[in-house]
């Protein structure tokens, strides 16, 4: 069993966390709202500490799931961070939904102290986190990803090392560039059937055993047409990530049309005060 740190304790690091010290990993929290470790250390019986690096030392893993790029850096960097506490060899696995230019500088940053670094965007959502059945994608060195992979496996159904530094979060663009367009699909799909007097939820029925299956469909469907947004991921979390998909594309040179539509969708949800609305919100919209 590991020595482990997690930095981050919200909707996904909560679960992710006590999914670690319920295998047996000896686990250590850090969340930047004590209340929240404190919470977390009643429930699951680990230990909490003031600082990412205190929650660093000594540990063979440190786990990392926070909000954005610059959030990543504050727990990772400075006399603070992570990597001051880290010992030599040991391994940090990031599974925020960040930039692939950040996961690089970390990785390179890591190497020069003699640590490790991969980055693993998760897909799932709050239920995989949960579950324990998210989906890893990772980016890093192949050594230390053959050393994370068991440990990791306490949260996840499936897990695989995509490529080098960065192509873990490269990967999760790809997802959800591919959600955006399977979610907008779905409500203007939905949105139609309504307005020609079907019966939606029969029509899902049947559909949903042919071509246009899919996991947004299966779940969240019947969701859409009962205008129910209070849960999942948020819209605000989804603009983050895709204006991430979107500059990405301007420095590779790829076109992203329909998902720079839908983000402009989604532009339109948050100032409809669905910020913290699920992302099959879409549907809303088109409902105005």
């Amino acid at each position: 069993m590991a020595q482990a740190a997690f930095l981050g304790l919200g909707v996904m690091g909560y679960p992710m966390a006590g999914h670690l010290k319920a295998k047996g990993h000896a686990t250590t929290v850090y969340n930047r709202t004590a209340a929240k470790a404190e919470r977390w250390v009643a429930e699951h019986r680990g230990a909490a500490a003031p600082s990412p690096r205190q929650a660093a030392r000594d540990c063979d893993f440190v786990f990392a799931c926070v909000g954005n790029d610059d959030d990543l850096r504050s727990v990772a960097l400075g006399p603070d961070g992570a990597f001051a506490g880290m010992k030599p060899g040991a391994i940090f696995i990031d599974h925020t939904t960040a930039s692939a230019q950040v996961a690089r500088e970390l990785h390179d940053e890591a190497r020069k102290r003699g640590l490790h670094f991969i980055d693993a965007p998760v897909s799932g959502g709050q239920a995989g986190a949960e579950n324990g059945a998210l989906t890893v994608m990772c980016g890093g060195d192949a050594a230390a990803y053959a050393q994370a992979e068991p440990v990791i496996a306490a949260y996840a159904r499936a897990c695989r090392l995509m490529g080098g530094p960065g192509a873990g979060q490269l990967t999760k663009m790809v997802n959800q560039i591919c959600i955006a367009g399977l979610v907008q699909g779905l409500a203007e799909g939905l949105q139609f059937g309504r307005q020609a007097g079907l019966d939606v939820e029969a029509v899902v029925a049947v559909i949903s055993k042919g071509a246009a299956q899919s996991w947004q469909m299966d779940n969240r469907a019947k969701t859409m047409i009962d205008g129910k947004f209070d849960f999942g991921f948020a819209v605000d979390w989804m603009r983050k990530d895709l204006g991430i998909c979107l500059e990405e594309a301007r420095r590779n040179g790829a076109h992203l049309p329909v998902t720079a539509l839908v983000d402009q969708f989604y532009s339109e949800v948050q100032t409809m005060g669905g910020g913290r609305w699920d992302t099959s919100s879409l549907i809303a919209r088109l409902q105005k």
